[in-house]
Formats: C-alpha cells, structure tokens, sequence
C-alpha cells in the first residue's frame, strides 16, 4: 500500500491487530469451553475464531499486495524466493521489535507496579522472541544462499544440454587466488566465496576458505569444512 495513505495504514494495522487477537482469544475461550464441557459453545468460538482469521487475512492483503499470490504457477523461482524473502523480513522485523523493546518495556513496567508474574512473562518471551528472530534470520540466509546454489545447477544443466545438442563445454579453471577462489559443497552445492564471506557464522568477508575454522559447516546442510572441493569456474 501506498505508504502516503498514513491514516489508513494505521487503520489497516489496528484492525488486522484486533482481528488477529480475536483470533487468538476466541481461540482460548474453545479451549475453556472444552474443558469444562460446554461442545457446542466451543465449536461456536472455534468457528468465530475462523472468520476473524479470515478478516485478518483481508487487512494484511491490502497491507501487503506484495504477497499476493493469485497464480503460483506462473511465478518463476526467483519471484518466489522474492516473496518468501519478504515474508521472512517481515517476521524478523516483527520478532526484532519484540524482544529488543516491547517486551522490555513491558518487563519494566511490569518491575515498577511489582507484578512480578508478569515481568517474568514478559523476559520470557523476550528469549523466545529472540530465538524466532534468529530462526527466522537463518531462514532467510539459506534463501539467500540457495539462490546462488540454483544458478549453479542451471548452468550445468544448461551446458549438458549444449553437449547434448552437439556443442562444447565450456573450459572451467580453479582460481590461483585465495582471496577469490571459491568453494563448493560436495552435499548440496553451497558455494562459498569468500569476497562475501559468511558473516551469520561469524566469518568476515574476505576471509579465504583456508583461514576458516575447521570446525564451521556449511550453513543450508550442515555438513562439515571437509565436505568442500575447489569450485572449477567458467574461463573469463
């Protein structure tokens, strides 16, 4: 949406977060309605809690058009990673602000009116938070990673069929140079470059794949440094 139509963002985002937590509570009144017996009036909050989720569902759209998907069989790989990278910038940044200053605010508030079951619920949830963030921040690594991972087997598939058809393979070398020369993963065919480095495992750009530490994985199989052989190159 239009970032320009302020009062109607903010609008759009009280209202998908009131649907949301009707959600949520209507969700746990099935429960309590369970528990005690009463089946029918569970099943009425249960089927509420299906129609809010909908109506949720109708606010985020118009929030995000971006992630609409009418025909998911016309979208090419890339525009798929495109939206599934969007969807976990989203759940980073949502996870982010929760645990790094909603939940200590609230934690603190809580400190202050000396409602300790609460600040203890709250500095909870910022732990969990944190962990979603990171799960979520690894998540997005891994698209990014396999990006590289799935131009590598296009171009191999690209190039049998050249040989198929009658052409030449093209000449491929292993750079000389430590500081350019690339790594691939014998399991899944993660590259490494070590111009970029692999910073989410804490190795800095520019750092060969020599000077990595023996006990570093491959970030999407986990498979360890020996896993890895010299990536041949296209001759420039």
């Amino acid at each position: 949406m239009n970032s320009s139509n302020f009062t109607t963002v903010q609008n759009l985002e009280a209202a998908f977060g009131g649907e949301s937590m009707a959600n949520r509570k209507y969700l746990f009144f099935a429960e309590v309605a369970r528990k005690i017996g009463f089946k029918d009036l569970a099943k009425l909050f249960q089927e509420t809690a299906e129609q809010e989720t909908q109506h949720a569902f109708s606010h985020f759209v118009l929030l995000h058009p971006e992630l609409v998907v009418e025909n998911p069989e016309a979208l090419s790989a890339e525009q798929k990673r495109e939206i599934m990278s969007r969807c976990l910038s989203l759940a980073i940044e949502g996870e982010t602000y929760e645990y790094s200053i909603m939940y200590p605010d609230f934690a603190a508030a809580a400190q202050r009116d000396r409602h300790q079951s609460a600040a203890d619920e709250f500095l909870k949830q910022v732990q969990e938070s944190t962990d979603h963030a990171n799960t979520f921040r690894e998540a997005a690594h891994r698209f990014g990673l396999l990006k590289f991972v799935e131009n590598y087997h296009a171009d191999r598939y690209a190039e049998a069929l050249t040989v198929l058809n009658g052409g030449q393979a093209t000449a491929k070398v292993v750079s000389s140079d430590p500081q350019i020369r690339k790594w691939i993963c014998r399991q899944c065919s993660m590259i490494y470059d070590p111009v970029a480095g692999d910073p989410d495992s804490g190795i800095a750009p520019g750092t060969p794949f020599e000077q990595i530490p023996d006990d570093w994985h491959c970030p999407i199989c986990g498979a360890s440094k020996k896993t890895f052989k010299l990536l041949e190159e296209n001759v420039s």
